[in-house]
C-alpha cells in the first residue's frame, strides 16, 4: 500500500487537493488515473481511502470514500536525545524510532554536546517518511531543541515515569528490568561524551531514576534505539 500524508484531513473532509509535489508523484511517477484509489493519513490516527477525481500533475484532486481509525500504541514514550555530532546518525534514530513506535521526541542540548544547531524542518520530513513507510497513522511529536536544564525544569511536575540513561558508575538498574506494559515513559539519552556529572545529579534531584541500557558503551543513536525497542518489546501482546 502506498501511503500519503496530509495533516489537514479530518472526519468532515470530503475533497482533497494535493500539493504540486504530491500531485506530480501520484500522476507522473505512479501514473494513477481518475477512478483509482489511494490511502492518506493525517498523522493523528486516521486512514482515509480516497478516489482520484482529477489526475492533474500539478493539482490532483480526490474525494473521500471512507475513514478508518488505527489503534494507538498502548504506551506513551518520550525520548529526549542529545543531537549527535554527525547529523545523519540522528536522522537514522528518528527514522527507526518512528518505525518501532514512539510518541514524542525532544532534542536536548547538553554540556558535552558538539552540535547545537537543529533543523526541525528536515527532521519533520524524516518522521513523515518513516511513518508512511511503516504504514502508521500516528506522527510522533517533534519538539524544538532545548537546553538540558530548561528541559529538566519543564518536566518537574510530570507524573510520567522518568529515567536518565548514562555511563557513570553508580547504583542503577537496567531499563529492561524495571519496564512494565502500558507505562508512560520519559527517557533521557546523552551526547557522545555522555551527560556531565552536574546534569546527572540535576536529573536525579528532579525525579529521574538512573538506568543502564546494558554492559557495553553505546553510541547516542544506538542507545536511543535500544531504549525505544525495549519499551516496544515489553508492550508486545
Amino acid at each position: 500500500m502506498q501511503l500519503f500524508y496530509n495533516p489537514h484531513l479530518s472526519e468532515d473532509t470530503q475533497e482533497i487537493k494535493f500539493d504540486k509535489e504530491e500531485s506530480r508523484h501520484i500522476v507522473t511517477v505512479l501514473r494513477m488515473k481518475e477512478g483509482q484509489t489511494l490511502t492518506i493519513t493525517n498523522g493523528k490516527g486516521s486512514f482515509f481511502s480516497v478516489e482520484i477525481t482529477n489526475a492533474h500533475p500539478k493539482a490532483c484532486l480526490a474525494s473521500k470514500i471512507s475513514t478508518e481509525k488505527q489503534p494507538p500504541i498502548p504506551y506513551q514514550l518520550h525520548l529526549a536525545v542529545a543531537p549527535t555530532k554527525l547529523n545523519d546518525r540522528y536522522e537514522w534514530f528518528l527514522e527507526k524510532a518512528t518505525e518501532i513506535g514512539i510518541t514524542e521526541i525532544s532534542p536536548i542540548i547538553c554540556d558535552h554536546s558538539e552540535r547545537k544547531i537543529i533543523k526541525n524542518d528536515r527532521y519533520e520530513k524524516i518522521l513523515q517518511s518513516a511513518m508512511k513507510q511503516s504504514l502508521k497513522a500516528y506522527l510522533p511529536v517533534l519538539n524544538e531543541a532545548v537546553n538540558f536544564n530548561e528541559f529538566i525544569e519543564s518536566q518537574k511536575n510530570s507524573v510520567t515515569q522518568k529515567y536518565i540513561a548514562h555511563c557513570e558508575q553508580m547504583d542503577k538498574k537496567t531499563l529492561k528490568s524495571i519496564l512494565k506494559p502500558s507505562q508512560n515513559l520519559l527517557i533521557l539519552i546523552g551526547p557522545e561524551g555522555d551527560f556531565s556529572n552536574e546534569e546527572i545529579q540535576l536529573a536525579i534531584e528532579n525525579g529521574f531514576a538512573p538506568v543502564s541500557l546494558g554492559e557495553t558503551r553505546l553510541r547516542t543513536e544506538t542507545a536511543a534505539i535500544v531504549a525505544c525497542h525495549s519499551v516496544a518489546f515489553i508492550n508486545q501482546k
